[in-house]
């Protein structure tokens, strides 16, 4: 169960970071929470309706490292390494998906810039190697 649940947050992590998504109010719409809000990487805050009225970042980006955690039945916290290739810097990100009217939507999410590269995770596990030189 918990592995299709990963599964089809994935997908939809990976529809909301995909340029087709991220062109469609509407298919932005159907998959951000009414009460959405993101700490975006740029350290601002945005909700829904800023995030449907002003868009939001179109760049390619593909997501690493993707591991969810239940908080509970119906709310999970997804983590994953994000590498963006148009801009390219890598990130952090942390998203918050909760089952809304029977569809799992986007309730929070929030990136970080970091200086990891994305040989900094082994394929072998979701944990970061902390012994990065600086």
């Amino acid at each position: 169960m918990i592995e299709n649940l990963k599964e089809h947050l994935q997908q939809l992590e990976e529809s909301h970071t995909g340029l087709e998504v991220r062109r469609s109010k509407e298919k932005l719409d159907a998959i951000l929470a009414d009460d959405f809000f993101e700490i975006g990487s740029s350290g601002y805050i945005y909700d829904k309706k800023e995030c449907l009225e002003t868009g939001v970042v179109l760049t390619e980006m593909k997501l690493h490292n993707y591991e969810i955690y239940p908080l509970a039945h119906d709310i999970v916290l997804a983590t994953y390494f994000l590498v963006d290739t148009t801009r390219e810097r890598n990130t952090l990100r942390s998203s918050i998906w909760k089952l809304i009217d029977g569809h799992w939507q986007l309730y929070f999410h929030q990136g970080t810039i970091t200086p990891l590269q994305l040989t900094s995770f082994t394929s072998s596990s979701s944990t970061v190697n902390l012994n990065v030189s600086k």
